[in-house]
């Protein structure tokens, strides 16, 4: 499977740019100050970008146009260069995107009508073909039934994932995301990475997807800081 998609994403991976933003300034703002963060807006478009620091380390947040088409309405996104082991990859995803990302993956591979593959796929769709799903018995059943875990190898999931960013994964204040909501925190190539449906677009979404993440970022440090590559 793996050779079939990864031939599928030879050509141009960009996707079509979708409408602009709406975004109300004022509270988002507010927010990025009361946590010490830099804050900036496009001149078009409405898109916002807060600036912080983790561990010592640069991250990025940003609101704005989906760049993905499984995602609708805003998107979320955050990035931080974290220059932790570039061999360590883990994520973490919501079942029902892994679950919508194969189901589209397999009817390309086995659409015998389709003679090229769709050039705005996904890196995600990449992913489910690279790793492994894995699990464990310290999380509770409810976890795994919203999540998955992929990586390249087990015991970097285990260390990355502890206990701390599973029970923020699973307690999101309400009004909360639904569990169906798109949503994607990555390790890879020393860098962490999040994305997800802006929904509800709050501050109390906004104030929680940056808690895992700069929780994410805080144990891929403690995990993998220093270590040979």
């Amino acid at each position: 499977m793996f050779d079939r998609l990864r031939k599928a994403f030879t050509r141009d991976n960009k996707e079509p740019e979708a409408p602009a933003s709406q975004i109300s300034h004022g509270p988002v703002s507010e927010w990025a100050a009361s946590r010490g963060m830099t804050f900036s807006a496009a001149s078009a478009g409405g898109a916002v970008a807060m600036q912080g620091k983790v561990g010592g380390c640069q991250w990025r947040m940003e609101i704005g146009r989906p760049s993905r088409k499984y995602i609708e309405g805003e998107e979320l996104r955050a990035r931080a260069e974290l220059g932790v082991n570039d061999d360590v990859s883990a994520l973490v995803i919501n079942r029902p995107l892994k679950d919508a990302l194969e189901r589209q993956a397999y009817s390309m591979i086995t659409d015998t009508l389709q003679t090229t593959a769709d050039p705005n796929l996904p890196e995600e769709m990449r992913w489910l073909a690279m790793y492994d799903e894995v699990g464990w018995d310290g999380l509770p059943s409810n976890f795994w039934k919203r999540y998955a875990i992929l990586t390249d190898q087990r015991e970097h999931a285990l260390a990355w994932l502890d206990t701390d960013l599973a029970r923020l994964l699973m307690e999101w204040p309400q009004p909360a995301p639904e569990p169906h909501t798109p949503f994607i925190v990555v390790l890879m190539r020393g860098k962490c990475y999040l994305r997800m449906q802006y929904h509800p677009a709050d501050t109390t979404t906004l104030q929680h997807a940056s808690t895992i993440f700069t929780t994410a970022c805080e144990s891929a440090l403690g995990a993998f800081k220093g270590r040979g590559r």
